[in-house]
């Protein structure tokens, strides 16, 4: 293994460690995707990628959101570049919007609500891009 595999494996690592910690359940493989984003009920689903400047406001933004009055059922990711074929399959539930790495889906009952893409965090703050999603989470999610 090169220095730059090496590399790639550390930071794809913290970037995984850093959403698990926050609450976030990974979702690997296709079937779990499905098994999840079947229920009823909110999640949200993080696409989590380890692209410069978006990752890097995406991952504290998704660990500072979820601290509210209001916030979905559950909380998932998927890794955008890493498990390739789970990432693929939660995109199949965003009817109606592009890939997007790293973003932010909602979904209620299975089925699309909104999303938050790469192009709204990309550039902001964290604090900010916390602010579209709790509006999110106070328009779709009821109070914990």
């Amino acid at each position: 293994m090169n220095n730059f595999n090496i590399f790639m494996d550390d930071i794809v690592g913290q970037a995984r460690m850093e959403i698990e910690r926050a609450g976030y359940e990974q979702l690997t493989t296709p079937e779990q995707v499905d098994e999840t984003l079947q229920q009823e009920g909110t999640t949200l689903v993080m696409i989590n990628s380890v692209c410069g400047c978006a990752g890097g406001v995406a991952r504290p933004a998704a660990t500072h959101a979820i601290h509210y009055d209001k916030r979905p059922d559950r909380l998932v990711t998927v890794f955008a570049g890493q498990d390739r074929e789970a990432t693929e399959r939660a995109r199949e539930y965003f009817e109606g919007f592009p890939p997007s790495s790293p973003s932010f889906a909602l979904l209620k009952d299975g089925k699309i609500v909104t999303m938050v893409e790469r192009h709204d965090i990309e550039g902001f703050q964290p604090m900010e891009v916390v602010g579209k999603l709790q509006s999110i989470f106070d328009e779709h999610c009821e109070e914990i």
